[in-house]
């Protein structure tokens, strides 16, 4: 009996929301029937945004008339009917402003159909703009048009949409009952413009790279494959920019960027998308230092123009902008767990040292891997301020430049903030034999530890730096976490407008 009561709850909102569909339906045809399809309406002379409405008369005293008519167009968001006049709320694109509709100004046909109108409904209205006895600017209303019939009622108005699965499969309703979540995707525009302004007054040009690539390169990423019916080939969608990039500086090109999407068929979780957003940015004649120079002016100018500060909060954090630490791996590693890798003479030692102190080894288990390893046992979790950690070893960066002083590290250095990585910069290898010789190893260390992968050398890279790549600084960052960080959000699907999801029929 107690499950039988418990099945009829469960089935009482939704046999509810069949019956207001219902209803909404019959509205619609009976006005189909008057000859008012609403659909067949093409245009309407939207002239006027709320926002601007009420940043024009700000200082408009209560109940005061401006004389000024205008056109709005939106969403119905609220109604309340009463006797011989009603007032109401429209949602436009710059947000809510509420509308006054009286029967004697309208006339009793018009009025009737707005009483019928839907919470959810598009309506264009005319009228005059005046403020109201409780201080409220609004629209007297003189015309009503219904443009769209809104045939699903919107969520309850105090609930929202609250199931954050149910958000981000249907964005568009979203978008529609929480105002918040439109803000976040604006100030995303933003920063991206303001991301683009910044680069572009540093000389650098806007390019564009192929998505689709003829094979898997040796990246420990996992792409996702396609068929190619003309060629009859396989190919991947690309794991990242960097080397079309490249063969853009060999060029010429000397400071070149792109904004790309990037795919990678690989694991799920708040930080992380299969399809995702990057930025990779390649400048000849400089070095991993003038990545950081650039990746803190960058971030600096960005914060101040999109937030109006460098102190930024997130979850709980307050995050400074204004002062950025750097510190070497070994550095960085001696700090937070004690280990000092610059008196670890062999890699027998470094694996002692990882068994002792319980850090997992690495694949192939060699002094740099495991400082690595290290690093991420002990380290990331206490970079909440921004900090820049430099100089990695060998074995986890195929692409960056040797130190000269120590060949068994790289000028390359990673960004992080609340305890995650930001970005990836380093002294691009231009070595040509170097640069070969770490592909294949690459490859081949791939091919060990997966036997069947598909993963090749990208021969026609390693002949673009045989005619000569400059000294050149590069850097990528993902722009998902960067927006993630300046609007507070807490996932990454928080600032994706369609985040992948599994179908509900799996």
């Amino acid at each position: 009996m107690q499950q039988k009561q418990q099945n009829s709850a469960q089935a009482a909102p939704e046999q509810d929301l069949t019956q207001q569909a219902a209803v909404r339906r019959q509205k619609l045809a009976d006005l189909c029937a008057a000859g008012h399809d609403p659909f067949t309406i093409t245009k309407y002379p939207q002239d006027a945004f709320s926002a601007d409405l009420k940043e024009e008369f700000r200082d408009l005293p209560a109940e005061s008339e401006t004389g000024k008519v205008v056109c709005l167009a939106g969403r119905l968001m609220s109604k309340r009917i009463m006797g011989k006049a009603s007032f109401a709320h429209l949602r436009d694109a710059k947000g809510d402003i509420q509308i006054f509709a009286k029967r004697d100004v309208l006339g009793d046909e018009p009025y009737a159909a707005f009483k019928k109108l839907d919470i959810g409904d598009i309506i264009g209205c005319k009228g005059e703009v005046f403020r109201t006895k409780m201080g409220e600017l609004s629209v007297r209303v003189t015309e009503i048009t219904l443009l769209a019939k809104s045939l699903l009622p919107l969520p309850e108005k105090f609930h929202g949409l609250t199931d954050r699965e149910a958000r981000y499969r249907q964005r568009y309703v979203d978008l529609i009952v929480n105002p918040d979540v439109k803000q976040t995707f604006i100030k995303r525009s933003a920063i991206l413009r303001e991301l683009r302004a910044f680069l572009d007054a540093k000389g650098f040009l806007e390019v564009e790279t192929p998505i689709l690539t003829p094979f898997e390169i040796g990246a420990s990423a996992r792409p996702f494959t396609t068929h190619h019916n003309t060629l009859d080939m396989d190919m991947v969608l690309r794991i990242e920019t960097e080397l079309y990039l490249k063969r853009l500086i060999v060029g010429g090109m000397d400071r070149v960027y792109e904004v790309g999407r990037i795919f990678r068929n690989e694991g799920m979780d708040p930080k992380h998308n299969p399809e995702f957003t990057t930025i990779e940015l390649y400048q000849a004649y400089t070095d991993y230092h003038g990545m950081m120079d650039l990746v803190e002016e960058m971030m600096k100018t960005v914060a101040q123009k999109v937030c109006g500060s460098l102190t930024i909060p997130y979850q709980g954090q307050q995050i400074d902008l204004s002062h950025w630490e750097r510190m070497t791996m070994v550095e960085a590693v001696k700090k937070y767990s004690g280990v000092d890798f610059d008196t670890v003479a062999s890699d027998e030692e470094a694996i002692a040292l990882a068994k002792e102190h319980h850090v997992e080894l690495p694949e192939i288990p060699t002094k740099g891997a495991i400082l690595a390893e290290f690093f991420d046992a002990f380290v990331e979790a206490n970079l909440i301020q921004p900090t820049f950690i430099y100089d990695y070893p060998v074995e986890v960066s195929p692409l960056a430049k040797r130190k000269p002083s120590d060949p068994m590290f790289t000028e390359r250095f990673e960004y992080f903030i609340n305890a995650t990585e930001f970005g990836n910069a380093f002294s691009e290898l231009n070595d040509p034999i170097d640069q070969k010789g770490r592909f294949e190893r690459q490859v081949a260390e791939r091919k060990k530890v997966e036997p069947t992968s598909k993963a090749q050398v990208d021969y026609d890279y390693v002949t673009a730096l045989e005619y000569g790549l400059p000294p050149t600084g590069g850097l990528g960052f993902g722009v998902d976490r960067l927006v993630m960080l300046l609007t507070d959000s807490a996932s990454i699907r928080d600032v994706l407008l369609f985040p992948t999801m599994k179908p509900l029929d799996q």
